[in-house]
């Protein structure tokens, strides 16, 4: 019994010493060592019929079935050293005068690039740049905006709550932000008037979507709130921005709206880029298309960040950041945005 057990061993040794040793990869060897070493390998086998064997005959197969393995282990360890050493040389032939290949291009989403742009233009403005979760409450999206309690804005067919709307109120009924100027409240009750700052992200609404409009989309509002501002200054920004982002003089149209958080309250179009104001599908042929809300803050949004409405007057636009993208690219369809179609990205590699 003894004796076969070591021809076995024997055996095993002597085969797959070569094998091990003729591996010309690490994933070779990496098979090699399932097939000796693992739970079904063939030491595996051996050591499974070892517990029938008498006491000493027991303990001395044992024994030279674990230094095989141990042997085995490091014999494998070894050669796969030496054949991760191996392929990292140089081979001999290698003309390091030959051009290599250029890695993969890649590059910023192109609403990424907008808002950075954005950013650059506002910070030479002396605007700082302020963000928040994408997760608010009822009392920022809307109570401190002065939107009324029966507001549709604030019907699940429109905004997004959260489980457990129905049972809470205010700040305790959350939902994911309609838009973001509730954050311009949150940033006026953290710190110190006068306020001139710029808060970007993504707003999530509950509605159909089509080449014009998306369930989430992205936004970037813009705050100044200080003593004596004249309304003037607010449309001479946002020529000033626009000129920038597009490296050109764009041409700007304000009209009256309604906003609950602004008073007076405007409709701001840019000219159609796309079809540089002949009209088209993106600007349903009148060759202008809305990229923002604007206006002055409504005297309740003041007092809800805790200003004088008396003392304190500004400026407050929300600009259409998808849409601004869709001009600066001639894109007439903002779903594309959002479709992760490679096609469509490595346009702006």
């Amino acid at each position: 019994m003894k004796e076969n057990f070591t021809v076995i061993l024997t055996a095993i040794r002597e085969d797959n010493e070569t094998r091990i040793q003729a591996a010309v990869n690490v994933e070779e060897l990496k098979v090699l060592k399932a097939v000796l070493l693992g739970r079904n390998g063939k030491l595996a086998e051996v050591m499974k019929e070892i517990p029938q064997l008498s006491g000493e005959m027991r303990a001395e197969i044992g024994r030279a079935a674990n230094e095989l393995k141990t042997h085995f282990s490091n014999l494998i360890d070894l050669r796969s050293e030496e054949l991760t050493l191996k392929a990292a040389e140089v081979p001999a032939d290698f003309d390091c005068t030959v051009p290599g290949y250029m890695p993969p291009g890649g590059g910023l989403h192109p609403i990424t690039q907008m808002c950075y742009d954005l950013n650059d233009a506002f910070r030479s403005l002396g605007f700082e740049i302020f963000q928040e979760a994408d997760i608010t409450s009822e009392l920022y999206a809307f109570d401190n905006l002065n939107f009324p309690p029966n507001h549709p804005a604030r019907e699940s067919m429109d905004t997004y709550w959260l489980e457990g709307y129905d049972e809470n109120s205010g700040g305790d009924r959350l939902c994911l932000r309609p838009h973001l100027t509730g954050a311009s409240v949150r940033y006026m009750q953290k710190f110190k008037p006068p306020y001139r700052f710029v808060y970007p992200g993504r707003v999530f609404r509950n509605e159909s979507t089509d080449a014009r409009h998306e369930r989430a989309f992205f936004q970037y509002e813009a705050l100044i709130v200080q003593p004596d501002l004249t309304f003037s200054a607010g449309k001479i920004m946002i020529q000033a921005i626009l000129a920038k982002v597009f490296g050109r003089e764009v041409p700007v149209r304000m009209r009256s709206g309604f906003f609950p958080f602004v008073e007076p309250g405007f409709e701001i179009d840019m000219g159609c880029l796309v079809c540089d104001g002949d009209g088209c599908s993106v600007c349903k042929n009148v060759g202008w298309i809305e990229i923002m809300p604007g206006g002055t803050p409504h005297p309740n949004v003041l007092k809800a960040a805790g200003l004088d409405p008396d003392e304190y007057t500004g400026f407050y636009v929300n600009i259409g950041l998808d849409r601004l993208v869709m001009m600066r690219y001639g894109i007439d369809d903002v779903r594309l945005f959002h479709s992760a179609d490679l096609r469509f990205l490595k346009q702006f590699a």
